[in-house]
């Protein structure tokens, strides 16, 4: 059995660019960061920064490049695709992709500060759901200490 899946959450290190291939099918491509931190044998902190070349067809491809912005934050499932090509110079040139299957929007207060909290497969949140979902925010909780023997478990 063989597995080719990828799984990243990073932030867009560019606006998405959508085209349109002949059939009409829309192609959103864009790049993500991810980012590591791990300590050296010293205890130094230490961090190192990956860049994904991701790309979306169809209707993912729309919704990402309508509510996505450089910064954003994105969780993005898929497949690694390696396509080549001939360059101006005749040299052969290539570029490994991750081809979207699943995407999910992150956090609104992540990155560049996206508006848009939908995933791929919701639609856009109703004003009176905006408003319970703001009420929730505001939610006050006592100010009394949690006894640990008042757990059930």
């Amino acid at each position: 059995m063989y597995l080719n899946k990828a799984i990243i959450i990073g932030n867009l290190t560019r606006d998405p660019e959508l085209k349109s291939l002949p059939s009409g099918i829309k192609v959103a491509s864009f790049g993500v960061a991810t980012n590591r931190t791990w300590k050296d044998q010293t205890g130094a902190k230490k961090e190192a920064v990956e860049y994904h070349n991701v790309v979306a067809f169809g209707k993912q491809a729309e919704l990402i490049a309508q509510y996505c912005k450089k910064g954003n934050s994105i969780y993005v499932e898929g497949r690694m695709q390696t396509r080549s090509w001939d360059a101006q110079d005749g040299s052969k040139k290539y570029r490994s992709e991750i081809i979207i299957e699943n995407f999910q929007f992150g956090p609104k207060g992540s990155g560049g500060g996206s508006d848009s909290p939908y995933s791929q497969s919701s639609a856009p949140v109703p004003k009176s759901a905006k408003k319970e979902e703001d009420s929730l925010e505001s939610i006050e909780y006592p100010e009394e200490d949690i006894n640990a023997e008042d757990i059930p478990f």
